[in-house]
């Protein structure tokens, strides 16, 4: 899921002037290695990246497992609660050490990240252009045929059987291998960056310069000592287009966020009532939101996706309000069985719903809300009884989707 990110340092630093700074094993170390020498581990990590395009993957690069410095603002982002109802997050081993604020907490025996990404820009219309009354905003990444994890964990591990088989050819020892797609104890986007995939943007994602950040990523830890790609250089510049658009002010600083202000968070995550603060802004999403993605500049001249696993559903695509509204629990399975939004569960959307249509400015959706109002779920009656007195005020006329 793409929603969140720990606190972290405004200024990041130019990797183009110290191209090796950031190198876990600089190539002048690798003779040292476990034996290996220079070319033999160049040429293993040369054959990773190969391979990694013959799976299909958009983009693979490999990251060092040492102390990344982005990490050691971890705790403290948890410690202030900045991560809100999402748990899993501020999960520890044995020692009680936080499992995402270093790899060597999860997994001491890892060498190296391998890192994959897939683009999953669309033709389709951007959020920031939807201003139909009568529908809402399923994120992009959300829209698609497919589970995301469904499809790049597949690819990932055939890689991993790859690199596998070619150790053996090589007469080296089988090297221990983990996959996540978004599942595991690590902050995937931290390794992105280290990884030359892109660099961090002020919105917490990662750009690439070519492909923009509508990307999957997908990681591989190994034991195999590889070296590291360079880091990519920032390229965002002084924009701050991302800050600037958010509507509840997630983004509280360049590559800084606040998730419990996220419409991803709120819309996904968050299961106790959604701030009053907050609703309003939350506009006509139901499922995620793109809004930091949709007005930043790289996006706009990334190419589209073309693989047929990413394509998108075209009724999820600005689906209409009263179709989401009125799903029973047999249709929400029918529909988003095989999508993330299944992870909202039906009262999860049908909460959003209600906001979304109080949001939106038509007092046609009044007949349903007041449907709504009397749900057996006391969050979904609360947050459709608030939609209720939202469009009978005078200051809901007019109401867009940010």
């Amino acid at each position: 899921m793409q929603i969140l990110s720990h606190a972290r340092p405004a200024a990041q630093p130019a990797p183009s002037h110290r191209p090796h700074s950031f190198r876990y094993t600089a190539l002048s170390q690798l003779r040292h290695c476990r034996g290996f020498e220079v070319h033999a581990i160049q040429s293993l990590a040369n054959f990773v990246r190969h391979a990694a395009q013959q799976e299909g993957f958009d983009l693979c690069g490999i990251a060092p497992t040492a102390p990344l410095a982005e990490l050691e603002y971890f705790p403290a982002w948890i410690a202030a609660q900045r991560h809100g109802e999402m748990e899993y997050l501020a999960s520890r081993n044995e020692q009680g050490e936080l499992k995402r604020a270093d790899l060597a907490n999860v997994a001491p025996w890892a060498r190296s990240a391998i890192v994959c990404a897939d683009s999953y820009h669309s033709a389709q219309p951007l959020s920031t252009e939807c201003d139909d009354s009568k529908r809402g905003w399923i994120s992009r990444y959300a829209f698609l045929e497919g589970d995301y994890h469904d499809i790049l964990l597949p690819r990932l591990r055939a890689l991993e059987a790859r690199l596998v088989a070619e150790t053996a050819t090589r007469g080296l020892a089988e090297p221990r291998t983990w996959c996540y797609v978004d599942t595991g104890p690590i902050v995937e986007r931290v390794l992105a960056a280290h990884s030359g995939i892109g660099w961090t943007g002020k919105n917490t994602l990662i750009l690439n310069q070519q492909l923009g950040s509508f990307l999957f990523l997908g990681v591989m830890l190994t034991s195999l000592e590889l070296p590291a790609d360079t880091p990519s250089e920032d390229r965002c510049g002084s924009c701050t287009l991302c800050l600037d658009a958010c509507p509840t002010q997630a983004l509280t600083a360049p590559r800084q966020m606040d998730a419990t202000r996220c419409i991803s968070y709120l819309t996904i995550e968050q299961r106790s009532a959604v701030d009053p603060e907050l609703r309003k802004a939350a506009g006509r999403h139901l499922f995620g939101c793109d809004i930091c993605q949709d007005v930043c500049p790289w996006n706009r001249r990334a190419p589209f996706s073309t693989s047929s696993a990413l394509h998108p559903r075209t009724e999820l695509v600005n689906p209409r309000l009263d179709w989401i509204s009125c799903m029973n629990e047999e249709e929400f399975r029918r529909v988003f069985r095989h999508t993330p939004v299944k992870r909202a569960k039906l009262r999860g959307i049908l909460r959003a719903s209600a906001l979304a249509m109080g949001n939106s400015g038509d007092r046609a959706h009044l007949p349903r809300l007041r449907e709504l109002a009397r749900h057996t779920d006391p969050a979904v009656a609360e947050h459709a009884r608030w939609a209720i007195a939202r469009l009978e005020s005078d200051d809901a006329k007019g109401t867009h989707l940010p």
